[in-house]
């Protein structure tokens, strides 16, 4: 791989210039040496959520994939902690949709078995999770649309403000009156 010599001189290129020059070039080798850095944060972090070594190992990978797409989209001036949420939150989604498709292996005689245990499933939190979602679909269209694209898809205020076209102020506005509103009727309907 060929080096570029940074502003001090050395071959050891900063995390910006690896980001300008990844993005520029699409080369996964810069990619990779800037990922290697972090590598070890992030197993940690997957390890902490799935509590599996070799899932973790997996998710380090696909975390690096999912980098490759996002990182030629997204600027990023924070590539550490942007790295931490981007991590978190797949490991997050993982054991969100694992959780909606958990297989349980059915023995031959289970019906028989007299020590037959009931699955402990978390309702409260699954209940959360609906009551939620049900709640973000009451907001008004600007809450909504801005409030999925800032806390769920991860986007900064300027891509939000991009993508809806809303002026920036507006995206702000819409958030802050969002997550308020979200609030409320969170609590409304978990007391039901």
């Amino acid at each position: 791989m060929k080096f570029i010599r940074n502003k001090s001189g050395s071959n050891e290129l900063n995390e910006q210039e690896l980001l300008l020059e990844y993005r520029s070039t699409g080369n996964l080798e810069i990619l990779g040496q800037l990922y290697e850095r972090y590598m070890p944060l992030v197993f940690g972090l997957c390890l902490k959520y799935f509590k599996d070594e070799e899932r973790s190992k997996d998710s380090v990978m696909q975390i690096f994939e999912e980098l490759v797409k996002k990182l030629k989209i997204h600027e990023v001036s924070n590539f550490k902690s942007w790295l931490y949420t981007l991590s978190r939150n797949y490991c997050l989604m993982a054991i969100r949709t694992a959780s909606k498709h958990e297989f349980v292996s059915i023995e031959e005689n289970i019906m028989e078995n007299e020590a037959f245990v009931h699955l402990d499933i978390d309702e409260t939190r699954e209940s959360k999770l609906h009551v939620m979602e049900k709640c973000i679909e009451k907001l008004p269209a600007e809450q909504k649309d801005t409030i999925s694209l800032f806390y769920l898809e991860q986007k900064c205020y300027k891509d939000v403000s991009d993508i809806t076209g809303y002026d920036l102020n507006k995206v702000k506005s819409y958030i802050q009156n969002g997550k308020r509103n979200l609030k409320i009727c969170i609590e409304k309907n978990s007391e039901n």
